[in-house]
């Protein structure tokens, strides 16, 4: 018999599914989602258990990318009135603002070493760069 896709998660919007392996199987999920009303960041295991809500504001917060040991989370919000970069423990916790510039900062994605993150700085419509950070938010 072949297998039938289970759902697992009712969202409205879903943007930007970020896996988090180790070695070859991917262990959980993180996600942004309008499921509570704003775009929130979750997490949830691979088999669709253990849902859990990372990000809880009334900005959105979206973009989630996994650090290569799985255990933080960088991701782009609004929450502060402009779209900057932050990190944040795999479970939510210590949520850390890492850039703080005019403009967009947006899309983060840490490095394959987990030392540094890459983002998207746009200072306007026709004017968006990539730059390169530590995972701190140091240059």
């Amino acid at each position: 018999m072949g297998h039938t896709p289970r759902r697992t998660v009712c969202a409205l919007v879903l943007c930007l599914l970020a896996w988090r392996t180790h070695g070859a199987r991917a262990s959980r999920i993180a996600f942004a989602s309008m499921r509570d009303g704003v775009m929130d960041i979750y997490s949830l295991d691979a088999d669709g258990g253990a849902l859990a809500r990372l990000t809880m504001g009334a900005k959105p917060d979206a973009a989630p990318a996994w650090s290569p040991d799985g255990r933080h989370i960088v991701f782009h919000s609004v929450r502060d009135g402009d779209v900057e970069v932050y990190a944040m423990h795999a479970d939510g916790a210590n949520q850390t603002r890492l850039t703080e510039r005019p403009g967009w900062d947006a899309d983060p994605a840490p490095s394959p070493d987990g030392r540094q993150v890459a983002f998207v700085r746009s200072l306007g419509w026709l004017d968006q760069r990539l730059y390169l950070m530590g995972a701190d938010g140091a240059n």
